[in-house]
């Protein structure tokens, strides 16, 4: 059964084009101003959204991404509210992708079981869960089989060949490049490294390729586009929300 992920991929292969995915934090800064954002995304050439549970310790990323996780846990976000606002949004909107993305605590908490049929319900398309490695995918794999629900791993620069096919074995809908070595919005991807990583990847699977993590320019999105099969944005947009609260005063209170 296909899902929203397959749909929009095939769409943008027909069209000769390249996924643009971008990354909000459920809940940042306010409920209400994370509605008004995800309902806008659409409308500006977004192909697909991925939406951050908020976690007292994300450690996978940067401090932005960090301090949008504390905003959005400052205004009451958590997983049963992230819920919430993705539901919201699907009654105006059934047909972008969504990825729901996050660490394992939370949705282990949360109930594995309930969980996957929460996002099959309201109409999540995928998660990628940071921490659970691919030797703990059984945990999982019930459940994003029967609800229709991908498994979307990562790829670092340190995955050898051996780990590669590991991940492969129970990855479905894409598979998201992580550009650097380290946290997210730290650094600049060097392109040609990126380059190589992605032709080896593609050597071993046919799902499309997305490439993320310090990525917030035009021109590095063309040049990794021209292997990749979209590129993923997040700690650029958190920054220019994080710069747009400090001009507000008393925002730091929403």
């Amino acid at each position: 059964m296909t899902n929203r992920i397959e749909k929009r991929f095939t769409q943008l292969k027909k069209e000769k084009k390249k996924a643009l995915v971008t990354f909000i934090t459920a809940g940042d800064p306010s409920p209400k101003i994370c509605e008004n954002i995800l309902n806008d995304l659409p409308r500006h050439g977004v192909d697909m959204i991925e939406i951050g549970i908020p976690f007292s310790d994300p450690m996978a990323d940067g401090p932005t991404i960090q301090r949008s996780s504390q905003r959005a846990i400052s205004s009451g976000s958590n997983l049963k509210k992230t819920f919430e606002i993705i539901r919201k949004f699907r009654i105006k909107n059934n047909d972008i992708p969504i990825v729901l993305m996050g660490y394992f605590n939370p949705i282990f908490q949360f109930s594995l079981k309930s969980f996957f049929i929460k996002c099959k319900s309201i109409g999540i398309d995928g998660v990628i869960i940071v921490d659970l490695p691919p030797e703990e995918n059984e945990l999982i794999n019930q459940y994003t089989l029967k609800y229709n629900v991908h498994n979307i791993r990562l790829i670092t620069p340190t995955t050898d060949s051996s780990r590669l096919k590991k991940v492969l074995k129970h990855t479905s809908g894409f598979l998201y490049y992580v550009s650097i070595a380290g946290i997210t919005g730290t650094k600049k991807p060097l392109i040609s490294g990126v380059k190589k990583a992605i032709s080896k990847i593609k050597r071993n699977t046919n799902l499309p390729v997305l490439v993320g993590y310090g990525i917030d320019r035009y021109e590095g999105i063309k040049r990794l586009n021209a292997v990749a099969g979209g590129c993923g944005i997040g700690s650029a947009i958190e920054k220019i929300l994080a710069e747009d609260l400090k001009q507000q005063p008393g925002a730091e209170k929403i």
